[in-house]
């Protein structure tokens, strides 16, 4: 049923990954030429600074979004339990993605400015992991469901 605790934990799930898309990644400051450079879910901010085309960083904010979408989905999955752990485990490498994408575009940033320097990852950096826990929870309590289930099919 929708009221679980894993039902909680997914839709946690998919709140943390929809603040990513809002908040920033990663931030440096370079104080001798007041030159600025923030890592978002979708592109460099840069000010005092010319960009080079960074790419695909826009592929972090779609792999968060994808991630929130599975997770919400997942939730009014809960007559085929097998199936919410199978969404759960494409959820698993969708968030594992998500972070390895924000870790490569941060090391990225850092060679496009002052490399003496290092930037900061900011409080969307660790969101993943935030996401992963609760992913893992989820998926533990969904497997506890299923085999309260299956002791109580052979006990008929």
């Amino acid at each position: 049923m929708i009221q679980r605790i894993q039902s909680v934990f997914l839709l946690l799930l998919a709140l943390a990954m929809l603040s990513l898309l809002a908040l920033p990644l990663w931030h440096k400051i370079d104080g001798l030429t007041n030159q600025e450079l923030t890592l978002t879910a979708f592109g460099f901010d840069a000010k005092g600074l010319a960009v080079p085309a960074p790419g695909t960083v826009w592929i972090i904010g779609l792999l968060a979004a994808a991630s929130a979408a599975v997770a919400v989905f997942e939730i009014f999955q809960f007559r085929n339990r097998t199936k919410q752990l199978l969404l759960g485990s494409v959820n698993l490498l969708l968030i594992t993605a998500t972070l390895g994408a924000a870790f490569y575009f941060s090391n990225k940033g850092e060679q496009l400015l002052n490399l003496k320097l290092e930037g900061q990852f900011l409080t969307a950096f660790y969101l993943p992991t935030l996401a992963l826990l609760l992913n893992l929870l989820a998926n533990r309590f969904i497997r506890r469901d299923e085999q309260l289930v299956r002791s109580a099919d052979r006990l008929r």
